[in-house]
């Protein structure tokens, strides 16, 4: 199974459609949208595709973006959320409530931790809990997302 990692999309309809193309391209079965959405029609690119979304600090509690995601049959988990495929247990949020992010790092209860916000990719081991941060879609100067490969666990990110 392939998921598809993206965040800090802020409104960026044109380069979140290119990932959205590029998911479909790789046999994308589900995709993590780590927060920093920043407009409805970013939501409503997901539609047809399984998508998990949380809010980053840029949405605030921005209700328009959850009801856009349910309206399309997608999940909006608020500030976190959780997942479980291939009988690995996913955590994601966007990374800048750093206590709780800390938090679930050393709790030892995810198999993956997924993030955005500080807009760098990284994939890193903290204990037995991968970290992995997709990048961003906008303020870099190499935009990227992330296809996380289950059950093995490599990623491979991709330049948008």
């Amino acid at each position: 199974m392939k998921i598809g990692i993206i965040s800090d999309t802020h409104g960026r309809l044109t380069e979140t459609q290119w990932a959205v193309d590029l998911f479909k391209e790789q046999g994308v079965s589900a995709v993590i949208h780590c927060g920093d959405i920043g407009s409805v029609s970013v939501v409503h690119a997901f539609r047809g595709i399984e998508t998990h979304f949380v809010y980053g600090n840029t949405d605030g509690e921005n209700v328009l973006l959850h009801y856009a995601a349910e309206e399309d049959g997608n999940h909006h988990h608020h500030w976190c959320g959780s997942v479980k495929y291939e009988g690995k247990k996913i955590f994601f949020l966007h990374g800048h409530q750093s206590e709780r992010f800390e938090q679930e790092i050393n709790s030892g209860n995810w198999d993956l931790i997924c993030f955005g916000h500080t807009h760098q990719p990284a994939f890193e081991l903290y204990g037995s809990t991968l970290i992995l941060n997709p990048g961003a879609l906008y303020r870099v100067a190499a935009p990227s997302v992330a296809v996380l490969t289950l059950p093995e666990m490599t990623v491979e990110r991709f330049s948008i």
